[in-house]
Order: C-alpha cells, then sequence, then structure tokens
C-alpha cells in the first residue's frame, strides 16, 4: 500500500486506520438495466478524477453510482467507501461527514480538510459522495481541495445538479427505456416493474394478458425507477390496470416505500419535493408555468409563455439552466436546435402548485395563443422551399397542438378558435399522415359551434377533404355543401373556392370525371380570382389532370400535370410535387413508358415517407406492384413474386389510411391489374404467400422495399424449370397500345 496513513506517536487519535477493499453496501434488491451507462461510467472513472452522476429525484443515480464503484473496487486498493451527503444539513459538518464514513478519528482542533489531507495523502481511494445536491457549493470546494491535494484519488458524485467543480465530467442519467430494445424484448423500465412486483405477489409475471397493461403503467410513470418500483408495491391491494387509472393522482398513489429507504425516496411526492425545496423563489415559478406544456418545448415558446408577472422575458433563459441544472428539466437535442422537457411526474407536481397559485387559466390561454401561432405560421410556410422543416417543426409541436386543442374545446367561450386553430393544421393532418386524428378534432369543434363564420367555413371543408381522402363520401359531401352554401350567403369568396374544389375531389373518387373537371375548372377560376396560390391550387391542377386522364384524355391530363410541376418547382414545393410525380408515373404507364414511370413512382413514395403521407405511400406503391408486372424484354413477364409482395404491403398501408383506394373503381384499376396479372403467372400458393409476406412489413420496409431496396420476393421459392408466359390480361380501356 502506498504512503503512511498511520498517525505518527505522541499525535492526538494517534492509531492506525487500515483501509479495507471495500466499504460499500450491499445491493438488496436487484440491480436491472443500466448496462450501456454502467459501461459509460467505467470509462469515465478510468479517465477522469471526478465525475458526477446528474439527474432527476428517483432516476436511479445512487444505485447505478454504488454499481459502478464496487465493480471499479479493484482498481482502487485503498478502499472505495460510501460517504452519505443527504443527511448532513451544515456545510461546515461535510469534512466531518467524509471523515465518519472513512472511519477516521481526530480529537484536534483542526479544520476536517486538513485532516483528510493529511491521512488519505499517498493513498488511492475512491469516495462515493451521494446527495450532494442541497451541499453541491460545499461539495465542488471539498472535491477540488481534495483532488488538488491527493493525487490518488477520486470521487463519484450523485447529485440533481452539477458541481461545477475543475475537471468534473458529467453523465447525465436518463429514466429507463419504456420501449423494447428489439422486437420480443422487454424493456428495462418493465422488467423493474415486474421484478419489484414479486417481491410482493411472488407469482407476477408479465404475460401476454397484462404486457401491455404493465408497458401502458411504465410509460405513464416516465420509466422513473422511483415511480416503477413504488407502483410495484401497490400490487399488495390494486391490479395494474387500477394502478394506472389511479395515476392521475400520483402522489397520493406512489407512497409507502421501504421504511430503510432514505425519508426523501419514501413517497413520489417527497422525492419531487426535495428538489422543489432547492430551487429559488423564481425557479418554482417557472417549473410551475413550465407544467402547461405537453412534451417538448423551446426557449422561444418558454420565454413567450411563460415571462411576465414575477419573471422578465430576459430572465426565463437563465432560470430554464438553472432548472436544466437541477435535473428538474431535461434538455434534449433536435435538427432546430435544443428543446426542453419535464418528465410527466415533474409536470403534475409543477400543475398542482400553478392550480394553487390561481395561474392555470391565464398560462393555458398564453399557451394556446403560442400554438395557434406555430399551426398558423406552418400553414404559411408549408407552400415553400421550408415543407420539410415545417412538417418536422409542427410535428415536435404535435403534443402541444394536442392539449391547446383540448384547452379550445373545453373551456366555454373557445369554440371559434378550436375551429381556428383544427383548421389551420389541415396540411399537417393531410400531408403528414394523419388523417384520423384531424377528422377527430374537427369533428369536435364543429359540433360545439354552428355559428356560421370563416373559421366554420375552413373547417368544413377540411373536414370534407380529409373525408374524401378516407374515402368516406356520405360525410364529405354534406360538409362541403353547407361550406358552400354558407360561402355564398356570406359572400366568402375564399370559402367557396375551397369547398367547389373539394367537391371536385368528391366526384372524382366518386368516379364522376366528368363532373369533377367541371367542379376542378370553375374552382381554379375562382383561386385565379382572388389571388390565391398555394399547395392546394397545385392540387387542384394536377386533380384536373388526373380527371382528363380518367376520362383517356392523355395530353390534357399532361399539361396540367405540367403546370403543376413547373410551380412546384418555382416555389420549391415538395409534398403536392410528390403527388403530381404520381400522377404523371400513371400517365406514362398508360402511355407504354414503364421505366419512366417506376423513376416517378419512385420518387413520389420517397417523397411522401418524407413527410409521412400515407396516401401519397400507398398510392405509389401500389402503381409500383404494377410496374413490377411489366415484361422487362420480348418473351418474359415482370417480377410477379415481387408485385404480389408489394401489393401485401400496401394493403396493410391503406388499413391506416381508410377505405382502400378511396373507395374509387379509378384508382383501384392499377391494383386490379396487378392482382390478374399475379394471378395468372403464380401458383396459388405462390400468389397468397407473397402477398402474406408484403402484409408483414412495416412502413419503412415497405417504403425501403418499394424503392428497390428489399430483394427478392420473400416467399416461397420459384419451382425448378421455365416458368409460362402468362396471357396477357384485357387492356385497361384508357391504355395506349
Amino acid at each position: 500500500m502506498a504512503g503512511d496513513w498511520r498517525a505518527q506517536p505522541g499525535e492526538p487519535g494517534a492509531g492506525p486506520w487500515e483501509p479495507e477493499p471495500g466499504r460499500l453496501p450491499a445491493e438488496v434488491t436487484g440491480f436491472v438495466g443500466r448496462r450501456g451507462e454502467l459501461a459509460e461510467l467505467a470509462g469515465l472513472l478510468a479517465s477522469a478524477r471526478l465525475v458526477t452522476v446528474t439527474g432527476p429525484g428517483g432516476v436511479g443515480k445512487s444505485r447505478l453510482a454504488l454499481r459502478a464503484a464496487a465493480r471499479a473496487a479493484d482498481a482502487f486498493p485503498d478502499g472505495t467507501w460510501l460517504v452519505d451527503v443527504a443527511p448532513v444539513q451544515d456545510p461546515l459538518l461535510l469534512g466531518h461527514a467524509v471523515l465518519e464514513a472513512l472511519r477516521l478519528s481526530d480529537g484536534t482542533a483542526r479544520p476536517p480538510l486538513d485532516v483528510l489531507i493529511e491521512r488519505l495523502d499517498g493513498l488511492c481511494p475512491l469516495l462515493v459522495l451521494d446527495g450532494c445536491e442541497h451541499l453541491v457549493e460545499a461539495c465542488a470546494e471539498l472535491a477540488d481541495a481534495l483532488l488538488r491535494a491527493l493525487p490518488g484519488l477520486r470521487l463519484l458524485a450523485t447529485s440533481r445538479t452539477a458541481l461545477r467543480a475543475s475537471g468534473e465530467h458529467l453523465l447525465t442519467l436518463a429514466p429507463l427505456p419504456t420501449a423494447p430494445p428489439r422486437p420480443g424484448a422487454l424493456p428495462d423500465a418493465v422488467r423493474l416493474f415486474a421484478d419489484r412486483a414479486r417481491a410482493v405477489l411472488p407469482s407476477f409475471e408479465v404475460t401476454e394478458a397484462n404486457a401491455e397493461a404493465v408497458a401502458l403503467l411504465c410509460r405513464r410513470l416516465d420509466g422513473l425507477p422511483l415511480a416503477v418500483e413504488l407502483a410495484a408495491g401497490r400490487l399488495r391491494a390494486l391490479s395494474v390496470e387500477q394502478v394506472t387509472a389511479r395515476l392521475d393522482d400520483r402522489f397520493r398513489l406512489l407512497t409507502g416505500g421501504s421504511r430503510t429507504a432514505l425519508p426523501r425516496h419514501r413517497t413520489l411526492r417527497t422525492t419531487i419535493g426535495w428538489s422543489h425545496e432547492l430551487c429559488t423563489v423564481q425557479e418554482r415559478l417557472l417549473w410551475a408555468r413550465l407544467s402547461v406544456f405537453a412534451g417538448g418545448f423551446d426557449l422561444e415558446a418558454a420565454e413567450y409563455v411563460c415571462a411576465g408577472e414575477g419573471i422578465e422575458p430576459e430572465e426565463t433563459l437563465d432560470l430554464l439552466d438553472e432548472l436544466v441544472a437541477k435535473s428538474v428539466v431535461l434538455r434534449e437535442d433536435s435538427p432546430f436546435g435544443v428543446r426542453f422537457r419535464l418528465l410527466d411526474t415533474l409536470r403534475e407536481y409543477g400543475g398542482q402548485w400553478l392550480r394553487a397559485a390561481g395561474e392555470e387559466p391565464r398560462l393555458l390561454r398564453r399557451h394556446r395563443d403560442w400554438y395557434l401561432g406555430v399551426a398558423t405560421w406552418g400553414e404559411v410556410e408549408w407552400f415553400g422551399p421550408r415543407q420539410a422543416e415545417t412538417a418536422e417543426r409542427t410535428e415536435l409541436a404535435h403534443s402541444n397542438l394536442r392539449a391547446a386543442l383540448e384547452f379550445c374545446l373545453t373551456e366555454p367561450g373557445e369554440e371559434q378558435i378550436a375551429l381556428l386553430l383544427a383548421g389551420a393544421l389541415w396540411f399537417y393532418w393531410v400531408g403528414c399522415g394523419h388523417l384520423g386524428e384531424g377528422r377527430h378534432w374537427l369533428d369536435r369543434a364543429l359540433a360545439l359551434d354552428r355559428e356560421p363564420t370563416e373559421a366554420r367555413a375552413k373547417a368544413l371543408w377540411v373536414t370534407g377533404y380529409m373525408a374524401t381522402l378516407q374515402g368516406d363520401l356520405g360525410t364529405a359531401r354534406p360538409a362541403l355543401e353547407e361550406c358552400r352554401r354558407q360561402a355564398l350567403n356570406t359572400g366568402d369568396d375564399r370559402a367557396l373556392a375551397y369547398a367547389v374544389h373539394r367537391q371536385g375531389c368528391v366526384a372524382l373518387v366518386g368516379d364522376d370525371p366528368d363532373r369533377a373537371a367541371e367542379l376542378f375548372e370553375e374552382a381554379l377560376w375562382h383561386y385565379r380570382t382572388i389571388g390565391e396560390l398555394n399547395s392546394n391550387v397545385v392540387m387542384a391542377m394536377l386533380e384536373l389532370g388526373l380527371a382528363y386522364l380518367f376520362q383517356g384524355d392523355l395530353d390534357s391530363g399532361e399539361l396540367w400535370f405540367g403546370q403543376a410541376r413547373e410551380l412546384c418547382e418555382e416555389h420549391g414545393e415538395q409534398w403536392a410535387y410528390a403527388y403530381v410525380l404520381y400522377a404523371m408515373a400513371y400517365s406514362h404507364w398508360l402511355d407504354g413508358a414503364v421505366q419512366p414511370a417506376r423513376t416517378l413512382a419512385r420518387e413520389c413514395v420517397r417523397l411522401n415517407h418524407l413527410f409521412h403521407d400515407l396516401l401519397g405511400i400507398v398510392l405509389g406503391i401500389d402503381l409500383l406492384a404494377l410496374l413490377e408486372t411489366e415484361p422487362t424484354g420480348p418473351g418474359t413477364v415482370g417480377d410477379l413474386r415481387e408485385a404480389r409482395v408489394l401489393q401485401g404491403a400496401a394493403h396493410r398501408i391503406w388499413r391506416t389510411v381508410g377505405n382502400p383506394f378511396l373507395g374509387s373503381r379509378n384508382f383501384f384499376g392499377p391494383h386490379q391489374e396487378c392482382a390478374e396479372r399475379a394471378l395468372a403467372g403464380l401458383t396459388a400458393q405462390e400468389y397468397e404467400d407473397c402477398y402474406q409476406a408484403g402484409a408483414l412489413l412495416d412502413l419503412d420496409a415497405a417504403v425501403t422495399r418499394a424503392l428497390g431496396g428489399g430483394g427478392a420476393a420473400q416467399g416461397p421459392e420459384p419451382a425448378p424449370g421455365p416458368r409460362a408466359v402468362p396471357p396477357a390480361p384485357a387492356p385497361s380501356p384508357v391504355r395506349n397500345s
């Protein structure tokens, strides 16, 4: 052992201090997960002299630190020692607490720091300073002094906030994952719940019958280990479903932890309350106000919503930074910069303080105003080169948009704003794969207020549009007719243009292309008259082209597709452009140009996948399936097996969109022709097996397959020997020979 750690003869307190290989408490419950964090912490301990594990209360900092210290014990010949800082309330007693933990005695009047430096001189121990957040300055000063004087010493601290000492390396600990690491595996949060549940209910197992309920409970608890453990303890008297149902009052429910646990860890309320006590008055006020956010938010949103009456806008950044440092607010990176989030448990705690202060109504309105602005600006930005960015930003705001809509629909007097907000988000509902949710919000808003306002008119045509895309023409027709009548009665030219346009869509999907063409022409006249130019206008052009295509007039169809494409390229519009590419691919196939059609259809799928537009994706995949059946040369057939796989993949997507092929014979045509060709060239077993293989593909896999990255069709191997060329199916009534 290095150095002479013994007190010299004659000194007060003389006598040997015998360091032991380990002075860490043994674990009394199983350690679950954290493999990656343990590896990262081991690396930090090997390279850094001061490492601090930070994270919110109840996230498992102490367990992780102690497990890592125990694993690293062989690297510290003079022992690994736990110093429990949590019970120490007076900073002046911190040094004495370290001496006591190390079982060092000293009867002199010397400062504890001097004693520690003298007695640890030349040694190589690891000290674990657990629970430093309430004495963070004292801990930082002690750590700095010890590390400067004792080159062999390593310190591992746990704290809800960083010590901010020289040379400190941080490991920020997140809650346990609530999503499976791989198909068929249990998330770590679920594994922890099951382990702790068996302690109170030995027969408990995660089964097919309860797996979904357990996973939901763990998600509702954010995967916070303390909350998960306390919830598992409630299985003495409640079922998993009953525990989940009572989580709206989680601070009353999640009590009754181990009597031997630290007092601040015996109930969820005391754990979070400990963090609350460590905050300043302004930090507590911001914490409460941030509780109105559902999910993530950025600095600009926090400044707008939370500033005022005690917090100046310019103070928000510093206060938010402190809440991040104290592990109250989580920091997350995004493509658009740093974002923040409160765990649901901390959000609910802040919400209780917000309601107690009487500030909730005002803050909810501020929150609503901000996200109404997000939706309105997103609608403006949708037609232009920042369209993909707008889609992603709106996706990030999705949870908060839901919260704002719910507020409008449940707060008296907010009904018109609900219509305005739900209608402004048409681009997101339609363009980013949320047709069902958009219908939900609009149906509720329309049922609450029938006053013939501009907001209602817009909500009506957006509802009619989405219902059409779902193949629900029975809902679309009356909604659009009401919009048209209201527009005529109130002189709302813009609403009239959109109503007529979407009535054209109903006619197109309803297999009346002649009437559809008339309505699209009228709508485009209205759009030109009022000076409207956006993605909807471009869609009207390509939809008019489709109407001509379905009538057999390829030249007129191509003319309109060309105009729509030029507008998209001029303005950097990509979403409507993807549908233009679909229409052009369809036209090229009808004209016998298979390879150009395939290139266009693949680009259509790629772009629609960028926006998560399920309708655009599935239309493109179904068309690509048909193109796979085209002969690759004289006397050959296409890849019928791959065509059938793509049809199976498309079927799975259609189930999430609505009525397959919009209930339209014209849109169903390519699928039907593809199926007939495949049936003529495959055995019945191949035909079915390839379809089922495609139906197993998730969305990303289906898109990869359609873009040519999926390899050979999954399914039965073809029988050896040449395959007969099937007879050609009857030609499409509008396809050129």
